[in-house]
């Protein structure tokens, strides 16, 4: 019963932050880590979430990326990533740098410099994408650029978390074979989703090779969507969502990266169930996910991310010079180099660029495996590093939705500023 007083609390925390985000006019994400911090630090909470409620959380972020995944347009999402690689590649190696230089100048460590620099280079995609919805701007161009930015950086965080975690701890010396490795998972995970969504689900292929394979033809995904009158459609695509997201785990990635590819890769028509009725199918599923995505569910997992901030009041008090001079740096250098390499390897307008620069400050899922492995299970880092890093993490999570939303008036032309192009028509949401 312990679980669903829990429970109980974080969704009454979810009513409380919605009518705050009103009243303030700030997407529900802010308040949602503010709930979990404070229920944490009143003791409303344990500081260890139990295995239920960590659990719901996990549930909740696979559902917030497929229900992302779901509205985006395939051919726009790989198109972006054309344009996205020199956000990827600037926006990673200028935060880790800026990491690696602060913490080196503070503790005069190269092992916990090299693992703080990995903790702060990975983009929270999520937490940005949910602040973006709630400015209706989850469709942008500047949203598709952070969401395949964001993914780029993952796949080679998690490279790096592979190579560099056992150097740091000092149990191994990187191998080519080793990143090899990490590489060719990554490469023959997204070729299968490629070929699950190219050859797999679409219920009549088109090609001239295939065409002359009759006993191909029909076999699609839409009879699982259409099955017993499209009545467990949600459901289908649901556990769709769950075994991309599996398998995405099995190759070592997240889960959500895999439910989000499970999303892009289902389109309108496969929701056919007679004619003139796949838009309605089709709706009615977007609608229940979303539901279940944005409502009851998914924010669970921002109120449990806000619990990991536990405030010690005498490191509190102690770190504050480390964490000040941390977030300004990775502020600066995120949005700079973000906003930079989307205006001139990605031919982004500078509106765009900007939002996209804003967008990558957020800092959480991969952020807190590699401080949970660096802390808790390796030692790698000290309590004061420690708490220094969480605490960026947490006020670089806090100005995702803040900036995003002071910005929104410019990146949709309302207002302007001398250095950036000429007005222009606001992205339709």
């Amino acid at each position: 019963m312990v679980e669903l007083e829990h429970l109980a609390l974080i969704w009454i925390g979810v009513f409380i932050a919605v009518y705050f985000a009103r009243k303030t006019r700030l997407t529900p994400v802010l308040f949602y880590l503010a709930v979990g911090a404070v229920y944490v630090n009143t003791g409303l909470l344990p500081h260890e979430s139990d295995d239920f409620i960590r659990g719901f959380a996990e549930i909740g972020i696979i559902l917030i990326m497929f229900a992302l995944g779901f509205e985006e347009n395939t051919s726009a999402f790989i198109k972006s990533v054309k344009r996205s690689w020199g956000i990827a590649f600037f926006g990673a190696v200028a935060p880790f740098a800026a990491a690696f230089i602060v913490i080196q100048y503070f503790w005069q460590d190269l092992n916990i410099a090299l693992i703080s620099g990995l903790a702060m280079t990975a983009t929270a995609v999520s937490l940005t994408m949910v602040s973006l919805k709630s400015e209706g701007l989850q469709k942008s161009a500047a949203a598709t650029g952070i969401m395949t930015s964001a993914v780029l950086d993952d796949i080679a965080s998690l490279a790096l978390v592979a190579i560099m975690v056992p150097i740091a701890a000092g149990d191994a010396t990187p191998s080519f074979a080793a990143i090899a490795l990490i590489v060719g998972k990554a490469a023959l995970f997204f070729g299968l989703i490629a070929v699950l969504g190219a050859w797999v689900l679409p219920h009549e292929l088109t090609g001239k090779l295939i065409h002359k394979m009759k006993f191909l033809q029909g076999w699609g995904v839409r009879n699982l969507f259409t099955f017993d009158d499209g009545r467990h459609a949600v459901l289908a695509a649901l556990t769709l969502a769950l075994l991309i997201g599996l398998a995405a785990h099995a190759f070592g990635f997240h889960p959500a990266v895999g439910a989000y590819m499970a999303g892009l890769i289902l389109k309108e028509d496969f929701f056919h169930i007679i004619p003139d009725q796949s838009q309605a199918a089709y709706d009615n599923v977007h609608e229940i996910v979303e539901n279940v995505a944005f409502s009851w569910i998914g924010p669970v997992f921002f109120v449990e991310l806000g619990t990991n901030i536990v405030f010690n009041p005498e490191l509190l008090v102690s770190v504050m010079p480390q964490t000040a001079t941390l977030v300004m740096a990775l502020f600066t250098a995120q949005v700079l180099s973000a906003a930079i390499a989307a205006r001139y390897t990605g031919a982004f307008p500078w509106p765009d660029s900007v939002m996209i620069g804003f967008g990558m400050l957020g800092r959480a899922e991969l952020c807190f495996v590699v401080l949970d492995i660096a802390f808790v299970q390796e030692r790698i880092i000290t309590e004061d590093v420690f708490y220094t890093l969480m605490l960026t993490a947490f006020w670089l999570n806090v100005a995702v939705p803040v900036t995003i939303a002071l910005w929104k008036p410019y990146y949709s032309g309302e207002k302007t500023l001398g250095f950036l192009a000429p007005p222009r028509s606001a992205p339709s949401p």
